[in-house]
């Protein structure tokens, strides 16, 4: 995405803020400037609030809106952007910037937690904030470091005098692995001999422990009628708090496997920045873990963490499409995530993402989608061989093997590639007609052909050989077939010009045919060329 198509350039001034403009609208990826003009934006007319005027206001947008387009992850930056909006237009400008934010980032703890306490402070409809708590709950609950979140949820419940409902939101904490873990329960444990033995549990719980209770009694002959409704409550609440016990230790043990993972995480945030190796070496351990244990939420919950800091990695984009593959019945969710991953993070000249969503698109009937997204590669990145080819092997599926050829040839008649795109392309042209022929006669003639156009090609070739090479044969055709392969030998060695070390590796290719499939008079080729080559 250009920084063009994020926001109108204003014409360049004297001001910092227009030079910074200016050279963010020249190179859209340099992080860096982007920062200056962010802070630049934020400093307009001495900062930005309720008296700043109307053209600066909307440069403010301008610069923030094309800013998070093109780098939506950075939670940081959408809260700046709200705490604006709330200076200059109050809380209905900030609320539509965090909705914008938890659309473009919703599993950023950060974000929802600013989200929900901006509701609480400026929201008089309860239950409209009580719905976004729980909205986010079920974005980021999970999150091994959500206790900031789940601080703010029981504070807005208390805060409404709630304990009912305090008491609930701990017993759905407790089951969770989390950093803090310990300190819920124990809150847990001290709220809990002050409620009613109902709010203790859902009512499904509840249900099936009295249920349990009264089998119990039956089957001992105890009448249900002979206990009092302390006794009964009294023993139930026993019950429910001994399964909450039950209940903290495996989290105690759930969180304490992953606890080593955790750890590990030096960036759980985006940055244009590489990854250290080591951090991405441990989120494919921690994903694998995740996975060995089966449970799909928290499978997908941890890859929609691991894509925040990994954004720029097509490896993990699809690693997390495969899975959803694996698991079935996906095929929409696969959609969005290969549209987030080639729409907006993964760089274009990293092409195996969108090479593959092509292939996703072709497999599910879109064909003229799955041209389209690969022919958008080749508008950036014009003679792409790779993507060339993906689209040549496209058009053979749906329409035959010419019209593969036909791809082959348009792009090596349309001048947007160079001599060794060509080259590459006029043998993969060759392997078309011969997979698809089988006649070996009019792919010698093809390369034959084109043989004095692509000296300096090394992919030509090596094609070219190995074809000969692989030709199928036996004894009484080997002598013709010896006289094909030796010849293309011979013109890569004096007339092909290729580096002197592919050339070398060339005739190691042929000396090993020569060894395995050559007559006695083969050997003797051998042995000359093992003194030439290896001399």
């Amino acid at each position: 995405m250009s920084y063009q198509s994020g926001y109108k350039s204003l014409a360049t001034g004297e001001s910092e803020w227009d030079r910074l403009n200016s050279l963010v609208a020249k190179d859209p990826d340099d992080f860096d400037n982007w920062e200056s003009l962010i802070r630049a934006t934020e400093s307009l007319e001495g900062g930005l609030g309720r008296g700043t005027t109307l053209e600066t206001v909307e440069k403010a947008r301008s610069v923030f809106d094309a800013f998070l387009k093109k780098f939506p992850l950075l939670f940081g930056y959408w809260k700046r952007y709200a705490d604006i909006e709330f200076s200059i237009t109050g809380s209905e400008g900030s609320e539509l910037v965090y909705e914008r934010a938890v659309a473009g980032i919703p599993n950023s703890v950060e974000i929802w937690t600013s989200y929900c306490a901006f509701k609480m402070d400026t929201s008089p409809d309860i239950e409209s904030v009580r719905e976004l708590f729980e909205s986010a709950s079920d974005l980021v609950g999970l999150d091994f470091l959500s206790h900031t979140f789940w601080d703010k949820y029981i504070e807005f419940e208390e805060r409404m005098e709630r304990p009912d409902l305090v008491i609930r939101i701990l017993e759905r904490i407790i089951a969770i692995p989390l950093h803090q873990y310990g300190r819920y329960y124990e809150r847990f444990t001290q709220l809990a001999p002050t409620r009613p033995v109902r709010e203790l549990v859902s009512e499904e719980d509840y249900v099936k422990f009295k249920y349990q209770l009264d089998n119990e009694y039956s089957a001992n002959g105890v009448s249900i009628d002979s206990k009092t409704n302390e006794d009964v409550e009294n023993e139930l609440r026993a019950r429910i708090l001994n399964f909450h016990l039950e209940t903290f230790t495996e989290t105690q043990k759930q969180t304490s496997v992953r606890w080593p993972f955790e750890a590990e995480i030096k960036r759980p945030y985006f940055h244009i920045k590489e990854l250290a190796e080591s951090e991405l070496i441990n989120w494919r351990k921690y994903l694998d873990f995740e996975e060995s244990q089966a449970d799909v939420k928290r499978i997908q919950f941890l890859y929609e963490k691991c894509l925040v800091s990994t954004a720029l990695y097509d490896e993990f984009w699809l690693r997390y499409i495969r899975w959803l593959t694996a698991i079935g019945d996906h095929e929409e969710e696969i959609r969005n995530v290969y549209r987030r991953a080639c729409s907006i993070h993964i760089p274009i000249t990293r092409l195996a993402a969108r090479i593959n969503y092509a292939h996703f698109e072709e497999s599910e009937g879109n064909v003229d989608l799955a041209r389209d997204i690969l022919d958008s590669i080749l508008v950036e990145l014009p003679g792409n061989i790779e993507t060339i080819i993906a689209r040549a092997n496209l058009e053979r599926r749906v329409a035959g093997w010419q019209a593969a050829v036909d791809v082959f040839k348009q792009f090596i008649e349309s001048k947007t590639t160079d001599v060794y795109a060509e080259g590459a392309l006029l043998a993969e042209w060759a392997r078309t007609l011969y997979a698809s022929t089988g006649s070996a006669q009019e792919t010698r003639k093809l390369f034959q052909q084109y043989a004095e156009k692509y000296l300096d090609v090394r992919y030509f070739w090596i094609n070219y050989l190995q074809f000969e090479i692989n030709l199928p044969s036996n004894t009484e055709i080997e002598s013709s077939r010896f006289k094909d392969i030796s010849n293309v030998h011979d013109q890569i060695r004096t007339r092909a010009r290729l580096p002197p070390h592919v050339v070398k590796d060339l005739s190691h290719i042929y000396m090993v045919y020569l060894l395995e499939r050559g007559n006695q008079a083969a050997i003797k080729e051998y042995n000359k060329l093992d003194a030439e080559v290896n001399g």
